[in-house]
């Protein structure tokens, strides 16, 4: 039997296609559902269908989306349901509670800005999202999780459930596709060129623009080592205008000119990487285990991140890259001027970095663990009677609709 899979994600699902793909060369009859452009799915040809759900803390939306994937669930008539992203997470398993003989898998790929800041709105509403995880957590087969951190913390507050838990790294990156897309034109002198960073040292981030993603801090180090490195240039690519009331302003932004350059969000992520120096990282979030941090790591980069959940998987402190406490733009500078005075250091560390993510973070290696996941579930003899005698239901639902 090939299984059917409804994955579900939010607006950056379509970094998930190479994922998809693989299952489906695995035999996996593959459905997404996002909230972002159809285009990349039609492209790769992978079915689409799009919803909306607010990202932000709006509860008549969100029983509004939980509606609409209900519907989307009993239309798809999947054997298994996996999410992705903090919204999902909780909305999915709340969708397909009713539905008899689905398998429900949540994906923890990080916990998000609740569980990350200190502010008081997130302090208030970190209890009702254990609370809304215990009740999401009813619906749902097994979780997963992206980092061994997260885990615990699941486990510690009892918001796994009943159902399994299992630890899958990440969510697996294409090294060959990553290779093929880092050696396209241009070139790294030509890409220097084209963003007016000749003969600049370039510290590079890939993330979004928000204040928990730590780009202040990064910018308060920016000055810094511009005051005792004038070549340094710092390049940021990444969403600003989308991302609401935790961006950072233009003003901001503006403030560190001409040494911060941000180029917003680009598709050539791999041709810029290789035309920097410097990979700094440093979020003020739980991440599940960041894409940006592969990426550098097999473009070759040495890499300077905070002390995070999912940072820490991948960067080892002093062995393949630095890492540094959240809020500390002192110390983020220093590190980067390490990296940048003693280049042999700084190349040993990002080999290192670029071997760990080839053993442990591969696309092979990932869609076979998912593949076992997937043949867990699927074999449990109360799921299967649940799903035979839904498959019944449907094919009863179908007559009838035939002779209506």
């Amino acid at each position: 039997m090939n299984p059917r899979l409804l994955c579900i994600g939010g607006e950056d699902h379509y970094l998930r296609i190479p994922f998809l793909l693989a299952l489906g060369q695995r035999g996996v009859k593959v459905t997404a559902a996002g909230t972002g452009d159809a285009t990349p799915f039609a492209s790769a040809g992978i079915e689409y269908h799009s919803y909306r759900f607010d990202r932000f803390v709006n509860p008549l939306a969100d029983l509004a989306a939980i509606k609409l994937l209900a519907r989307l669930i009993a239309d798809v008539r999947p054997d298994l349901v996996q999410c992705f992203d903090t919204k999902p997470n909780l909305l999915v398993p709340l969708a397909a509670r009713r539905l008899d003989g689905i398998a429900v898998i949540r994906t923890i790929n990080g916990l998000g800005w609740i569980y990350s800041s200190h502010s008081a709105l997130a302090l208030a509403l970190r209890p009702v999202y254990v609370a809304l995880h215990r009740l999401a957590a009813r619906g749902t087969a097994m979780t997963v999780f992206q980092n061994r951190d997260d885990q615990a913390f699941f486990e510690r507050f009892a918001i796994v459930g009943k159902g399994s838990s299992r630890l899958i790294p990440g969510s697996g990156i294409d090294v060959t596709r990553f290779e093929r897309a880092e050696a396209a034109e241009p070139s790294a002198a030509d890409l220097r060129r084209s963003l007016g960073l000749e003969n600049c040292e370039i510290v590079i981030t890939v993330t979004r623009l928000t204040r928990q993603k730590g780009i202040p801090t990064l910018l308060e180090a920016a000055a810094l080592i511009h005051a005792a490195r004038p070549t340094v240039r710092f390049l940021l690519v990444g969403p600003r205008e989308s991302e609401g009331p935790l961006a950072v302003t233009q003003a901001e932004l503006d403030r560190h000119a001409p040494y911060v350059v941000a180029v917003g969000t680009r598709s050539d992520v791999p041709s810029l990487l290789k035309a920097a120096d410097v990979f700094a990282f440093p979020t003020e979030y739980r991440e599940g285990v960041p894409r940006a941090l592969l990426e550098a790591a097999l473009a070759g980069l040495p890499i300077v991140a905070t002390n995070m959940p999912g940072c820490n998987d991948v960067v080892r402190d002093g062995w393949s890259g630095f890492l540094v406490p959240p809020h500390s733009p002192r110390l983020l500078a220093t590190k980067i001027l390490d990296l940048l005075d003693d280049r042999s250091i700084a190349r040993a560390m990002a080999a290192r970095a670029a071997e760990l993510v080839r053993q442990e973070f591969n696309l092979d290696l990932t869609v076979a663990r998912y593949i076992a996941a997937y043949n867990e579930l699927l074999d449990d003899p109360l799921r299967s009677k649940l799903q035979a005698a839904r498959k019944g239901r449907d094919r009863v639902s179908l007559g009838n609709e035939r002779f209506s």
